[in-house]
């Protein structure tokens, strides 16, 4: 996992509430366990019409939007079915963080443990970064528990244990594999018999 400290990089706002998984990205596409590929399927039902054109009302179509890396939305974002390949589908898009105003516990937890960032600000503060130009961008300082824009800088919260995992580049088998003597020693002392 790509440790995260500092992002700098521009928004896209996509401002509705309870977006979920399934809007994310369709069941339809879930047929692979490798976290890679799922980018271009991210949002699919609102990216393409049904003849699979893209679909020129969506707000990730608009040639502006195409190079941001911070995906701007509204409350209680990836509600819906605890489902991993949401977040493998945002970081393949190219996202690294979602700042929105409340998060279901299940997507913040998936996203977390693979490295995309997720925030919650406040309504105001929100509203400020959805009204960003497509040329300023935001720089996203974790370590500082920050978010610094062009009108002022927002202070986030995030657990010290997912703080500390995404600074440092740790998923799980990283982090059990900082206990390796401990397992190593552990396995040494193992009657025979269980073995």
């Amino acid at each position: 996992m790509e440790a995260f400290t500092q992002h700098t990089g521009t928004t896209v706002p996509l401002m509705n509430d309870n977006i979920d998984t399934d809007q994310i990205i369709p069941k339809s596409f879930l047929k692979r366990i490798e976290k890679t590929g799922f980018g271009e399927f991210l949002f699919d039902e609102w990216r393409y019409l049904p003849d699979r054109t893209p679909n020129p009302d969506f707000t990730l179509n608009e040639p502006q939007y195409k190079e941001a890396t911070i995906l701007i939305s509204g409350d209680n974002f990836g509600s819906g079915s605890s489902r991993e390949h949401a977040a493998w589908a945002l970081d393949d898009y190219g996202f690294r963080a979602v700042i929105a105003g409340s998060f279901s516990d299940i997507f913040y937890m998936n996203a977390t443990k693979n490295g995309l960032l997720p925030i919650v600000l406040k309504h105001e503060e929100l509203d400020v970064l959805a009204g960003l130009g497509v040329d300023e961008t935001i720089t996203i300082d974790l370590p500082a528990q920050q978010v610094i824009t062009p009108n002022g800088t927002y202070s986030f919260e995030i657990d010290s244990t997912w703080k500390h995992k995404l600074v440092n580049g740790l998923d799980d088998i990283a982090i059990s594999l900082t206990h390796d003597a401990e397992i190593a020693a552990y396995e040494a002392n193992i009657p025979a018999y269980w073995q």
